[in-house]
């Protein structure tokens, strides 16, 4: 749930003069969505493959092909700034995950490059596959390193740029 923080945070910065409700939901939705992904368990697609966990669902071209796929149905009057809203939404996630410190890494390459990869610092603690694992000591550890690496900083980020969008009416 904590990739949805990104989108909140941008929406909060740019304001609805900027985007639409329907722009800031699909933003949020587009935030978790790579990891949908997961459903390739049950049809024996394996966690390496291109389209396994973390694969081509977590790359930079899925996030572009669905972000202006996405601005062209809901059809926004900020056509542009919808476009890139979703495209740091859903890209966002397989950034995230590269900061985690468990799992395959995220194919932010595909399908130029099958490699999975990690940033340089994984700060982050991977959380567990499915809902059950995740209400655990782990999944604490889990939220406690999700709200400082992800909550706290972004929400710092979003009270400066709402502070400087506040600012400039």
């Amino acid at each position: 749930m904590s990739h949805a923080a990104v989108p909140l945070a941008g929406a909060l910065i740019l304001g609805r003069s900027r985007l639409s409700w329907p722009v800031i939901a699909t933003g949020l939705v587009f935030a978790m969505l790579p990891d949908a992904d997961v459903v390739g368990f049950r049809f024996d697609i394996d966690y390496a493959d291109s389209w396994g966990h973390r694969g081509a669902t977590h790359s930079l071209i899925f996030a572009a092909v669905a972000a202006l796929f996405a601005a062209a149905v809901l059809r926004p009057d900020r056509y542009i700034v919808a476009a890139v809203f979703l495209f740091i939404a859903m890209a966002s996630h397989g950034l995230l995950d590269m900061l985690t410190n468990g799992g395959l890494g995220a194919a932010l390459f595909w399908p130029f490059d099958d490699g999975r990869y990690f940033a340089p610092f994984t700060p982050i603690a991977v959380s567990p596959i499915g809902i059950s694992n995740f209400i655990s000591m782990r999944g604490i550890k889990v939220l406690s390193s999700e709200a400082i690496w992800i909550w706290i900083p972004l929400t710092l980020i979003a009270a400066a740029g709402l502070g400087i969008r506040k600012r400039r009416l």
